[in-house]
Parts: C-alpha cells; structure tokens; sequence
C-alpha cells in the first residue's frame, strides 16, 4: 500500500464527513439554533475576554451538543430506514437519542452560566 493511497483514503473520509457536516444543519433546524447559540456565546466569551482554560470548557461544551445532535440525526434516519413503521422500541430508541441531546444541552447552558455569568455580572457593575 503506498502513501498516495492511504492520503486519498483520508481525505475521503474527510469528505463524508462534511457532506454529513453540511447535512446536519441543511436539514436540522436544532442544529442551526445551536449553532447560533454557540456564536452568542463564542461572541460573549471574546467581550469579556475568558481565559484559555474556560474557552476549552465551552468548545468542549458547544462541541459536544453539536457532535450529539449528529449522532442524534444519524439514530433518526437509520431507524427510519428500517422501520418506517411505528414501532414502540423504535420509538423509544429516538427518544432516548433526543434526551442524550437536552442532556448535553443543559449541561452547556449550565458550563456557560458559570463560565460567562460572573465576568458579565462584573463588567456591568462597573458600569
């Protein structure tokens, strides 16, 4: 096997995954609020200047309600292929998939609230 390969392969790869990247927020509306979200709150972080190791708090954060949103999307499709009938265990799976998603999403708000919430409160009492 020789480099050229292994590199074409690579890239390749990297290729499907942005064919998904773009599907993800053409066809999922959740996925472009959050993303949305996730530039208020990159914005605010810039405004107030947070240290690095909060930033790597929210990218860990923003990153991981993005990358369970498209896990998320994948579980829906795929049990829509082989189930395009209602079915109860079908359903719970989806649902259990849309919770791991509120899951993370909570826990971001929370990691932004903390992060964010203290340098803001000060920067406007100094007003």
């Amino acid at each position: 096997m020789n480099d050229r390969s292994v590199l074409g392969r690579r890239l390749k790869s990297f290729g499907f995954a942005f064919k998904g990247f773009a599907h993800l927020f053409r066809s999922q509306a959740n996925a472009r609020i959050q993303a949305f979200a996730a530039l208020l709150v990159v914005g605010m972080g810039l405004f107030l200047g947070l240290p690095l190791r909060d930033w790597a708090a929210l990218v860990l954060a923003i990153s991981l309600v993005l990358a369970l949103e498209a896990v998320n999307t994948a579980i829906e499709a795929l049990a829509d292929r082989v189930a395009p009938d209602a079915h109860p265990l079908v359903a719970r799976c989806k649902d259990t998939a849309a919770a791991a998603v509120l899951i993370a999403a909570a826990g971001a708000v929370v990691v932004g609230l903390l992060l964010l919430g203290p340098p803001l409160l000060a920067r406007l009492a100094s007003f």
